[in-house]
């Protein structure tokens, strides 16, 4: 059987546009489920908007627009901003989905069979911002955490609980056993704290409001907008059916902080209560800001992923959220450091290269060139026999060591009375080093990482075309080493840039090479 993938974004409130904030996340997702396609496996990659609950509502009533025509206006907003930065998405899901509603009353009936739901009243500290109740000690200097401008209200109410003080050893038993379910581990430890402080029971109804799915337990209730939400990661692959039993648990379930507990205590909770397994990783990423200020519907400075992608391109967007912010710490979004790296990174240096030996390969009459190297990222031994073209180039340990002392010294030109094919070997040594790197950081969820090393072999590809002169020979083999460095590198942008990617395959495809019209048109910053 193939290997399966599946990652979940968090699902989008739709109380305002998406902004690049939100985009943010979703690219990340993308990136891995188009690397592990690229793998072969078999991958669901699930994202959508959650559309249920008081906040909605009273969006839906400043607009004057009945809570469903609000929300399926908001909806599409979400999905056309998701395509236009061309997500690979398997299935947008949202809420207010018959086949999601269905199935969030089946969960809570049982959930309810087990005994883990009951009747109660309910008093505490309400934010309508986040929907949740908070405790004195959650509030900075008496204001939600994550809406300061948003009162607070000590509100009371008649509900239905979950018993999630049920599971706290249970949970810490897990956290305990399972060190990378919470990716960042600092957020790991901030989560392990307060669970060991003690956890409350979780109120899961509201009856000051209707829009929500109908509590099945009792007809003057509707649903709690979390308790339905967080069920979408089972329903969107059709819970308990065929497919959730092929994709479950899931592999990455991305989500930003303000949702962590959320996510990292009442999610696996839930979970244990239906006997069903929890997610293997849990990945927390941090605030993005905007010049330094928090995105902010108020202030103004909610950028629109389709406006970026309009103005540079999307894989220029997906780039630059990819190489400038490491995952799971907080980042401030910049268009001039967006424009900088799209000159200097994307324009100067792949462009460049994919420009030069394009033309060189039209120049010298370049004819096809089938590879015969491995991309699996191992090491492997290549035995010349001939020209390269009809075979291939055996790289010793002797070679590599001499090829890293020769880096280190930067000198990549051919000695007197060295053999030529030694500097052929060059770029497949730096490769089988990058490759090995590019997988490992993947793996770790070091999008930044693994793009800096692709880059780094990008500057070493110009830099052998420059020290060599290779447009003053007239020996093909130095450009079909170059071609096959292209088509390397090619492999592992996919993911980050499919739009990119599938220029560069049509260029070095076919039996001639022609020169290339320029990746990336340079932009003036000052315009």
């Amino acid at each position: 059987m193939k290997k399966k993938f599946y990652v979940t974004t968090a699902i989008d409130y739709v109380n305002a546009k998406p902004h690049i904030g939100h985009a943010y996340q979703k690219i990340i997702a993308d990136i891995l489920a188009r690397w592990h396609r690229q793998r072969k496996e078999d991958v669901f990659f699930l994202t959508g908007t959650d559309e249920y609950g008081q906040k909605i509502a009273e969006c839906a009533k400043e607009a004057r627009k009945t809570p469903e025509k609000f929300v399926g206006e908001m909806s599409k907003e979400f999905k056309n901003a998701w395509d236009s930065l061309n997500l690979s998405y398997d299935k947008f899901i949202r809420t207010t989905d018959k086949e999601h509603e269905e199935k969030v009353i089946e969960f809570i009936k049982l959930v309810d069979k087990k005994g883990d739901i009951y009747k109660g009243k309910y008093s505490g500290l309400y934010c309508i911002g986040c929907e949740a109740y908070y405790t004195e000690k959650d509030l900075i200097n008496g204001k939600c955490p994550f809406h300061p401008n948003k009162k607070i209200i000590q509100f009371t109410e008649e509900a239905y609980f979950f018993r999630l003080s049920k599971y706290q050893n249970q949970l810490l038993e897990f956290y305990d056993k399972t060190s990378d379910f919470i990716i960042p581990h600092s957020r790991r430890n901030e989560i392990i704290n307060r669970v060991r402080e003690g956890i409350r029971d979780l109120n899961i109804t509201r009856t000051n409001f209707k829009w929500g799915i109908p509590f099945p337990l009792d007809k003057d209730h509707v649903t709690y907008v979390w308790f339905d939400a967080l069920l979408n990661y089972i329903t969107g692959i059709d819970w308990p059916n065929k497919k959730f039993k092929k994709f479950w648990p899931a592999d990455v379930q991305l989500l930003g902080v303000d949702n962590s507990w959320f996510h990292c205590v009442i999610w696996p909770a839930m979970l244990f209560s239906a006997g069903i397994k929890p997610p293997k990783s849990i990945l927390i990423n941090g605030f993005l800001t905007v010049e330094g200020r928090k995105i902010s519907k108020s202030l103004g400075n909610a950028i629109s992923p389709l406006v970026l992608v309009k103005k540079y391109g999307s894989d220029s967007v997906r780039y630059f959220v990819a190489r400038n912010f490491v995952f799971g710490q907080d980042g401030d979004f910049s268009e001039d450091a967006l424009i900088r790296r799209h000159n200097g990174e994307l324009a100067d240096k792949l462009g460049n290269l994919v420009s030069r030996v394009s033309a060189l390969a039209e120049k010298y009459g370049l004819e096809k060139f089938e590879s015969k190297i491995s991309l699996d990222g191992e090491r492997k031994k290549l035995l010349r026999e001939g020209k390269l073209e009809r075979g291939t180039i055996e790289i010793s340990d002797k070679e590599i060591l001499h090829f890293l002392k020769r880096k280190k010294n930067k000198s990549l030109q051919v000695e007197p009375g060295e053999e030529f094919p030694l500097l052929l070997s060059y770029p497949q040594i730096f490769f089988e080093v990058t490759s090995s790197a590019v997988e490992e950081y993947l793996e770790k969820f070091e999008l930044d990482k693994a793009l800096n090393e692709i880059f780094a072999f990008i500057d070493f590809c110009n830099e052998y075309i420059q020290e060599n002169k290779i447009w003053e020979t007239k020996d093909k083999r130095m450009l079909y080493v170059l071609v096959e460095a292209i088509r390397k590198i090619n492999f592992y942008l996919a993911p980050f840039m499919p739009e990119t990617s599938e220029k560069i395959v049509k260029i070095f495809k076919g039996d001639k090479i022609k020169k290339a019209e320029p990746l990336f048109k340079k932009i003036d910053l000052n315009k």
